[in-house]
């Protein structure tokens, strides 16, 4: 009644209040929300073939995610996850897609030998980028204005600046690379590719200064931690391996070993990544699960289940417990970790 607000609530309200409670949890057993998904798991389907890559954007409120079908997809991470855009213009399978660092970029690389910067506000391709062999397997964004670094089956590893339409700098590995990132100051690039090992080049000097061995078989993915001091590679030897990639590091740059990912013949390049802390390492694989770590302790946390085929990349969400998986089975998930 009107004396809810000055006194004593009536009886009657009371109860009307006690019966919403019951309605809002009425067994009290369901975990607590962690995140500000519209469930605690989202499934976006849309996508015609396998889904090779999927990304957050920068500030977690839209994400991207590419593959055998040649196009990109924008989506909403929160509400209904719209999907809110289709970027064709590729004309092969995009193997792996990076956001600028401001947002407002994307770069996308695909076995029609190219890369492509889109602008998302407009959705259109504002830059082609050609001089490889052959297929593009990895990409990575550093900076701004932003240079991009790409990793093909020709062997070479090139750099390329935003404004500019040809390659800057080509570093020439022999071996097939299948995955290549930044380092933090953006002043060199780690690759990874069919010859097992994890090298570091110096940009300056366009050589490898750093090898790094303990790979048995192609290594499919790199990424850097957050702080910038360890890259995370992902092999077909069924290992992930954590290194320090600090400029003075000790000679013996690895410093632990995840297991438990498979690959299996389909060969796909799986991916891996760090949480936004750094805590927990995640990864893909081809047994349809996801992989999630203790990083200090090498302990499995989780087994995730749900896709119904390889798990060929995994991001995590830039400010919310929010893990993002593409696969095989041409879906992606979305779920919320406790």
């Amino acid at each position: 009644g009107i004396n809810a607000e000055y006194g004593a609530p009536d009886e009657l309200e009371l109860a009307a209040k006690r019966i919403r409670q019951d309605l809002v949890d009425p067994t009290n057993d369901l975990p607590p929300r962690t995140s500000d998904l519209a469930a605690p798991i989202m499934h976006l389907t849309g996508h015609s073939a396998e889904v090779f890559t999927s990304k957050f954007g920068p500030f977690g409120d839209i994400l991207a995610s590419a593959g055998f079908d040649r196009q990109i997809f924008l989506w909403n991470v929160f509400g209904d996850c719209e999907n809110i855009a289709c970027l064709p213009g590729h004309k092969g399978a995009i193997t792996q897609i990076s956001f600028t660092k401001d947002g407002t970029h994307l770069v996308s690389a695909a076995t029609d030998k190219s890369l492509a910067l889109w602008d998302l506000e407009a959705g259109v391709r504002v830059r082609q980028f050609k001089s490889h062999q052959s297929f593009v397997n990895s990409c990575d964004v550093s900076g701004d204005p932003a240079m991009v670094c790409s990793a093909s089956d020709d062997g070479t590893i090139k750099l390329w600046d935003s404004r500019r339409r040809h390659c800057v700098t080509t570093l020439n590995n022999q071996y097939q690379v299948t995955a290549v990132c930044f380092n933090e100051k953006g002043d060199s690039v780690v690759s990874g590719g069919i010859d097992n090992a994890v090298k570091i080049w110096d940009l300056k000097h366009k050589e490898a200064s750093t090898l790094m061995k303990g790979h048995v078989d192609t290594v499919t993915s790199l990424a850097l931690s957050p702080d910038g001091n360890y890259v995370l590679s992902n092999s077909m030897d069924n290992t992930l391996r954590m290194w320090d990639v600090r400029p003075f590091a000790p000679a013996n740059r690895c410093v632990k070993v995840f297991v438990g990912a498979q690959h299996n013949f389909e060969k796909n390049l799986i991916r891996c990544c760090w949480s936004p802390q750094g805590t927990k390492v995640v990864c893909g694989s081809a047994d349809r699960m996801v992989y999630v770590w203790d990083t200090a302790s090498r302990k499995l946390l989780y087994k995730l289940p749900g896709h119904s085929g390889s798990v060929n990349d995994v991001d995590c969400h830039p400010n919310q417990p929010i893990l993002m998986t593409c696969s095989s089975d041409k879906s992606i998930f979305m779920g919320e970790l406790k």
